[in-house]
């Protein structure tokens, strides 16, 4: 990398794209209740990107808080853990938010929450002894996007990370669970965040958040300004400003250090490694302790929640189970979300667990989940404009129409983050992020049968 660009930046570069999308950021303030353990917990063999893991355990099992109850082999993918103590009940399969289905452990509680006795605290001294305990602790991106940070943390042979880029962006409405791990575990924080600097002999550490997180920002700030292990000030606190994407992992990058990560790459590609506040956290905690990913931080919210809040829960708990601790539903929920209003998925029923990956439950009223009836396209190209990506959603609709897959590539379909900037600032109310979908669904499909 040239010179200049390892110098820490003074503001964010510039972005394309994007869209003006309301905070509502109501938790906020709120201080994280944790939510006493469930009656029973369905924990799912698919928590990551990657392959799913197989049950270690089997009906009739006893079971404690941070065993080890599903694993694999295979090199992209994350063990998964008790989050109870109890009995295995069953397995069985169940149906993920995005249609997969999947096996997936019962555990009945016994209310002990009693601790796997073989849990104890990490030392890493090697990058290969971090990567191996990063995996062991079953991490994943806790921002959402769920790969395996151990996967992650092997940077490839011939690249080095020169900049480590910590998210504390969280740009989707609503959600408010980083902002909260920022708050009431900074020191855990900036612990990640230095173990990981020393590890990967990294130049500088970003850690990017929005300027709409003020109290956020001065506490981090404190923290790093104040920390004598660096002396050269090479972890800073970057403020961008409040606009959506701006935590997605290219937009990201770009704004952080003006690089751009090439159709197809990945962030190391360009001397980066970017991961989440709250990963950065837990895996510091993660050390000291031993005690594997077995519960999650999430922002319960919206217009059909009785009392909403931050939550920690354990992984594996029903969704029915945290709305009842929220107080339950205010009214007849019309819509209910896994995670933001942007990128969130949609959900059949509240029977389906909590994930590693989540980080909101949202439930709206019939009133405010009502969408109008798509229009004709006015060709105004706001869709385009607001692209981080700079594609033509609306081409791109045309093409998924008439089935044309070789229009779709040469239209980068595949570099969609279905951030749904596109569908948000389109006047037609036009369903663009499901024609992506469709869209990257018939490439893949056409290069399957290759």
């Amino acid at each position: 990398m040239e010179k200049e660009n390892l110098i820490f930046p003074r503001k964010p570069f510039r972005t394309h794209g994007g869209a003006p999308v309301p905070h509502f950021k109501n938790t906020a303030e709120m201080e994280s209740a944790v939510m006493p353990p469930p009656a029973q917990v369905i924990i799912p063999m698919q928590q990551h990107v990657g392959a799913p893991c197989v049950p270690c355990v089997k009906v009739g099992d006893t079971v404690s808080v941070g065993q080890k109850i599903g694993d694999s082999d295979r090199p992209i993918s994350a063990p998964i853990h008790a989050s109870v103590s109890g009995t295995v009940s069953a397995i069985r399969k169940v149906q993920l938010p995005n249609g997969q289905m999947t096996d997936a452990v019962v555990i009945d509680s016994d209310g002990e929450m009693r601790q796997c006795e073989t849990i104890s605290p990490f030392k890493c001294d090697t990058i290969s002894e971090l990567i191996t305990a990063t995996r062991e602790s079953g991490l994943v991106g806790l921002g959402g996007a769920g790969f395996p940070v151990a996967v992650k943390l092997r940077v490839p042979s011939g690249k080095r990370v020169d900049t480590i880029i910590v998210n504390c962006a969280e740009c989707e409405p609503y959600i408010t669970a980083d902002y909260r791990e920022a708050m009431e575990n900074s020191w855990d924080v900036l612990s990640g965040v230095y173990t990981l600097w020393e590890m990967l002999g990294a130049d500088r550490v970003i850690i990017a958040i929005e300027n709409n997180k003020s109290e956020a920002i001065k506490v981090l700030t404190h923290i790093a300004e104040s920390d004598t292990r660096d002396p050269n000030d090479r972890v800073r606190v970057l403020t961008l400003k409040s606009k959506y994407p701006q935590g997605a992992e290219k937009v990201l990058v770009q704004a952080c250090t003006g690089r751009r990560i090439p159709q197809g790459g990945l962030p190391s590609d360009v001397g980066c490694l970017v991961t989440n506040v709250t990963s950065v956290s837990f895996l510091s905690r993660y050390l000291k302790t031993g005690m594997p990913l077995v519960s999650k931080r999430i922002t319960v919210d919206g217009s059909a929640v009785t009392n909403p809040k931050n939550v920690i829960v354990p992984i594996g708990t029903p969704i029915r189970d945290v709305i009842a601790f929220c107080g339950g539903y205010s009214c007849t929920p019309g819509k209910l979300l896994m995670g933001g209003p942007m990128m969130g998925m949609s959900l059949v029923d509240d029977s389906l667990p909590v994930l590693k990956q989540n980080n909101a439950i949202r439930a709206f009223s019939r009133e405010d989940a009502g969408l109008a009836e798509p229009g004709e396209c006015i060709r105004c190209g706001r869709c385009v404009w607001a692209c981080p990506m700079k594609l033509m959603p609306t081409s791109i609709e045309h093409m998924v129409k008439i089935k044309n897959v070789e229009e779709l590539q040469a239209l980068n379909v595949m570099t969609c983050m279905e951030c749904g900037s596109c569908a948000y600032v389109c006047p037609a109310g036009r369903r663009l992020v499901q024609s992506m979908r469709l869209g990257k669904s018939l490439v893949r499909a056409a290069t399957a049968k290759k």
